[in-house]
């Protein structure tokens, strides 16, 4: 029995993936009209053994539009010609998507702009203004 490793503390047993060959589509003539070359991987993440509860609340919510209705997590790779290939960077992309996916991140800090920022901002924003105001045709408001 077989494990894919996601991270350091998590692997998902083989026997936990669902693998379907299609044709790929796209150019190359009867070889890719006969060969099903193209590897769909769809693991069940309601019946997984090796996820916890809020493992899966985490997936669900960042990977949401690989998710159908059936609660099956779907990627597929048609990029080589062999179906072996395929297979392993199918892998290689659920590895990648799950291990990004449970990253933490962490909670960003609110800041505030320094004291010396506010005035380079305000400095800016009058030059600004009165390089605009220059260019304004002199009129019955202007002291001119």
């Amino acid at each position: 029995m077989g494990m894919v490793r996601i991270n350091d503390r998590l692997s998902i047993p083989d026997h936990e993936l669902e693998f379907e060959t299609t044709t790929s589509g796209g150019p190359g003539g009867q070889h890719v009209n006969r060969s099903q070359t193209q590897v769909i991987l769809r693991f069940d993440l309601g019946e997984s053994q090796a996820l916890t509860a809020t493992q899966k609340a985490r997936i669900r919510e960042r990977l949401s539009t690989r998710i159908d209705r059936r609660d099956r997590l779907s990627v597929r790779c048609g990029r080589h010609r062999s179906q072996a290939r395929n297979k392993e960077e199918v892998i290689e992309r659920f590895a990648g998507l799950l291990a990004e996916a449970l990253r933490v991140r962490r909670p960003r800090r609110k800041s505030r702009p320094s004291r010396a920022q506010r005035e380079r901002r305000l400095r800016d924003k009058k030059r600004r203004s009165e390089v605009k105001s220059g260019r304004r045709k002199p009129g019955k408001s202007d002291d001119f």
